[in-house]
């Protein structure tokens, strides 16, 4: 059992026989513990994808893989190993026990191979292609390469009856929205079931941080979901750092807040625009497009990038502001006056709100059960925020204020929590601007060697908790396991439309503000 601890959290690894790992993550999970989410790894990963030689004497079908889950505990993660050896490809599911792994053991399947059985559908999520056992593709290992050939039939319904039929929706569809495959499964105007598959958007994300040096890696991050660069380029530099048992300059900690919060208030603000569409409230999709953008532009004149890419380096941050705190400030003040008043009126207006009231519930209980994660979770009494919860970097000097209690789980509580939370973040940061000018700043970044090790870090993404686990050897990623909010949170998609009508699919989509590549891979 070891330890390993950054400013963020402390992580706690246990070696489990893979017979028990359902036993024990289950029993913590009833000692107050929060699923957090499963990964494997094969021996190809700790090899690096390039070494051409050694993969050629390797056969996985007798090789070790190794299986990773996640509990939460305040203030700590337990994450439980266990291996599975000499080409075992079985194991008891974890889902039998823990509802919440539904997801996670289907990726599994369709990256590694490995069948957990008593697993209630195992049908394919992020890669689909036509066949099984041993000589299908497993892209999830570093030992396997060459073309593949997606299954590209439509998915198949579930619900029968008289009178049902199913609406294929997507993967492509008109405007900006992400490529996704829904399958609408109803017998009028109900929707008793929605499946989904973004297998169209895995790009084998995971598989391409291998054998990367640091600077790449980071490079990489902030690219897997692109609206949210600032978030994952920290949850990795916090990793590479806690290894290294350094900490960024308290100037660039709190820069590193400024540009966090800032892509949160622009994600937020994008999930209430797909709301104003769909409901025609053009002059506020107008109003709230023109405030986005103006976060977007304030952050490019702080860093030099929109999206704040470049900015999060290992060990600090790329500079000092382009801006100075003063003037940004006084943008941020502007922004959020004319924000008050948009959304005064926006959320004053009746035929807006019948839109989003009860649409799309998910109970408290069900979201407490699966862990449920950012708005999605806070909208239904389940607040898991990592800023408040295991605080990092500035927000240890900075005071997240608690959202007020929702449990009503519906889209109106999602777009409130989102109002609540934009608030907050524009506090955050006008608080971190302002300490910039009271903090040193004769340097933003310091020189740090990365040892061999495993570390783990997590940040509070705008759709919520993201977790990086980073194993390093001889300065290049040899394994690398990231969590997104988006594909934890998806997993409840479909249980959202207990109740509701074709019409209340825009909103119910919008409400969960998912960024498909990070559900993908």
């Amino acid at each position: 059992m070891t330890s390993t601890g950054t400013s963020a959290s402390t992580s706690e690894m246990i070696q489990v026989a893979p017979d028990d790992l359902g036993a024990r993550v289950a029993g913590e999970m009833g000692r107050g513990g929060r699923f957090v989410g499963m990964s494997a790894s094969s021996p190809g990963d700790r090899s690096g994808p390039g070494d051409e030689a050694s993969r050629e004497h390797r056969d996985w079908r007798c090789a070790t893989t190794w299986l990773r889950a996640v509990v939460a505990h305040a203030g700590h993660y337990q994450v439980f190993d266990s291996e599975l050896r000499d080409g075992r490809r079985q194991y008891p599911s974890v889902t039998a026990r823990v509802p919440a792994a539904f997801w996670y053991e289907r990726e599994i399947h369709d990256l590694f191979g490995l069948e957990p059985e008593g697993h209630p559908r195992l049908d394919p999520l992020v890669f689909p292609i036509s066949g099984d056992g041993p000589e299908r593709p497993r892209p999830g290992r570093a030992d396997q390469n060459g073309p593949v050939a997606p299954n590209s039939s439509a998915l198949a319904g579930h619900v029968e009856g008289e009178g049902v039929f199913t609406i294929p929706y997507g993967p492509v569809r008109s405007g900006i929205f992400e490529t996704v495959e829904y399958l609408v499964e109803t017998f009028g105007e109900d929707i008793p079931r929605v499946r989904v598959r973004p297998y169209l958007k895995h790009r084998g994300v995971r598989r391409r941080f291998l054998d990367l040096g640091v600077k790449d890696a980071v490079v990489l991050a902030e690219r897997v979901e692109g609206t949210m660069s600032v978030a994952h380029a920290t949850a990795l530099a916090e990793a590479f750092e806690a290894l290294a048992q350094t900490e960024a300059p308290l100037c660039a900690q709190y820069q590193r807040v400024v540009h966090a919060e800032l892509e949160r208030v622009a994600n937020h603000l994008d999930s209430m625009l797909r709301h104003c569409e769909g409901a025609g409230q053009a002059v506020a999709y107008a109003r709230l497009g023109w405030a986005k953008e103006r976060v977007m532009r304030l952050q490019a004149s702080l860093c030099g990038h929109r999206f704040g890419r470049g900015l999060v380096t290992i060990g600090g941050t790329s500079g000092p502001p382009l801006l100075g705190a003063l003037q940004a400030r006084s943008a941020l003040e502007a922004i959020r006056a004319d924000l008050e008043r948009d959304l005064s009126t926006l959320m004053t207006t009746p035929s807006f709100l019948d839109r989003l009231r009860r649409t799309g519930v998910i109970a408290p209980d069900e979201a407490s059960r699966h862990g449920a994660l950012g708005p999605i979770g806070r909208a239904s009494g389940v607040d898991n925020d990592v800023r408040r919860f295991r605080p990092h970097g500035a927000y240890r000097y900075l005071s997240t204020p608690a959202p007020s209690q929702r449990d009503d789980g519906d889209a109106l509580s999602r777009q409130w929590v989102r109002i609540e939370e934009i608030r907050a973040s524009l506090d955050l940061a006008g608080a971190a601007l302002a300490s910039l000018e009271h903090v040193r700043a004769d340097t933003w970044s310091l020189p740090t060697e990365i040892p061999d090790g495993t570390a783990m870090s997590a940040v509070e993404s705008p759709q919520g908790e993201l977790l990086y686990m980073l194993d390093v050897e001889e300065g290049r990623v040899a394994g690398l396991h990231l969590r997104t909010a988006s594909f934890h949170n998806f997993a409840l998609f479909s249980s959202a439309f207990r109740g509701d009508i074709f019409t209340d699919f825009v909103f119910i989509e919008a409400s969960f503000s998912v960024n498909l590549a990070g559900v993908a891979g």
